[in-house]
């Protein structure tokens, strides 16, 4: 069996032109050609998955279908070889050894840092200000971060400089998915911010670990856990090794929550049917104050609102895989190196997997409802052994800060439209809102 092409592709480019005048669009338009289609991006080829059961086929077999092409070489080249972008080989250690950074009570308590950070940020709102929501966001998820990476005063130092940098670091990311590797090395502004930016987190990450190893204490903290982490062979993680893995949460933590939080409150601001029940909510719960770890069982709505956000709005919404051996996919073979692309995305967005795709509809995650999509159409967070760890993390921050934001204030646009743009996560392009106290 031969997969199919998508249709308009030009001589030399391909489709590439499509892809970059409107990638969602695009994307979305594969599944009328087949399950597995082929495209292709000026000099080089893939197939695109576009049937959920075949997604959640390439997820699981992660082996075969390892992290790699164009997406997670790049990523690699920046943030090292952390968790999410390791290749299989690296990944079962790598995952035994921060599993313990996750474990419910370290979550418990990284609740408690995200309660104190929501409270300073809602704090600091005045009535009538008009914000740029993303930026507030990222601002409030780098703190997060940051303080639940290192609670230490010690470590303090390189908690401001992982806050301080995020912004460089994350642009250099971007720029070395789409800038040609001639130009990556160019002595320009961004490029030498970005340089300095991983050279001061770098050394503040290398100074924290020395003080952390030189008092033996455990802070419970993300750091706490990798440094007393040991693998099957009592083997404890390098120097580079924390590093690259500090880098990797901070890059997945901050940039994923912020993105999904602004799409949240956009969202709520143009359903006020939904906003109301969500006030509601959080008035019952609430009564004002911001939430805390102990209350997310009853945010029931806040957590749907959040799941529905986080299928129309992934924050990651493309990504490619790299067959390590001959394989068969969907009668179709793909030998070893072959790229193969999926998109959350386009799932999300299926009209055969959710009725009225496009439609903001929270109730579509309620227990037994009908149209409840299947698990494997679900995408987020990936799925199989490389699912993203911190996936209840950042659920409970964006329910924390969803919930504690609703019970104080209401946000409104200023703008008409708010449009996606798809970058290294699909954030909204421009999201200002007006503060209106409740």
């Amino acid at each position: 069996m031969t997969a199919p092409t998508a249709p308009g592709a030009l001589p030399l480019l391909g489709h590439a032109l499509a892809m970059a005048r409107n990638p969602l669009g695009f994307l979305t338009s594969l599944p009328t050609a087949g399950d597995l289609v082929r495209i292709r991006l000026g000099p080089w080829k893939a197939f695109v998955v576009t049937d959920p059961d075949l997604v959640h086929h390439l997820l699981v077999n992660y082996r075969i279908f390892d992290k790699g092409g164009p997406t997670f070489d790049k990523v690699r080249e920046v943030v090292g070889n952390g968790l999410a972008s390791c290749s299989h080989q690296d990944h079962r250690r790598q995952r035994r050894l921060l599993q313990p950074a996750f474990h419910r009570d370290r979550l418990t308590n990284y609740a408690r840092m995200m309660s104190e950070q929501i409270s300073v940020m809602l704090d600091s709102w005045q009535q009538g200000d008009v914000i740029d929501v993303r930026a507030q966001m990222q601002a409030l998820t780098s703190r997060i971060v940051s303080r639940t990476l290192f609670v230490a005063d010690v470590a303090r130092p390189a908690a401001v400089a992982l806050e301080e940098s995020l912004g460089d670091i994350v642009r250099g990311v971007f720029r070395n998915l789409v800038v040609p590797p001639p130009f990556k090395n160019l002595p320009t502004p961004l490029n030498l911010r970005f340089r300095r930016s991983r050279a001061r987190v770098a050394a503040a990450v290398d100074a924290c670990v020395t003080e952390y190893r030189r008092s033996g204490v455990d802070h419970a903290d993300v750091l706490s856990a990798l440094l007393a982490a040991r693998d099957d062979n009592g083997r404890a993680l390098a120097e580079s090794e924390i590093r690259d893995q500090v880098v990797t949460l901070l890059l997945g933590a901050t940039e994923t929550s912020a993105t999904t939080l602004s799409w949240a409150l956009h969202l709520l601001a143009a359903h006020p049917d939904v906003l109301e029940q969500v006030h509601a909510e959080t008035d019952a719960v609430l009564g004002g104050r911001v939430a805390e770890a102990e209350d997310l069982p009853a945010l029931e709505l806040t957590n749907r609102v959040i799941t529905e956000t986080l299928r129309l709005y992934p924050p990651g919404w493309i990504f490619t895989r790299i067959v390590t051996a001959d394989a068969e996919l969907a009668g179709q073979p793909l030998p070893a190196g072959t790229i193969v692309i999926y998109s959350p995305y386009l799932i999300h967005r299926s009209p055969r997997l959710y009725p009225d795709p496009d439609r903001f509809d929270p109730d579509r995650w309620l227990p037994g409802h009908v149209a409840r999509p299947p698990r494997t159409a679900y995408l987020p967070f990936a799925a199989g052994a490389r699912r993203c760890i911190g996936d209840t993390f950042g659920l409970n921050q964006a329910v924390l800060t969803l919930a504690s934001v609703a019970a104080r204030w209401e946000l409104r646009h200023t703008t008409r439209a708010v449009r996606a743009a798809p970058s290294a996560v699909l954030a909204p392009r421009s999201l200002r809102m007006r503060l209106s106290a409740r």
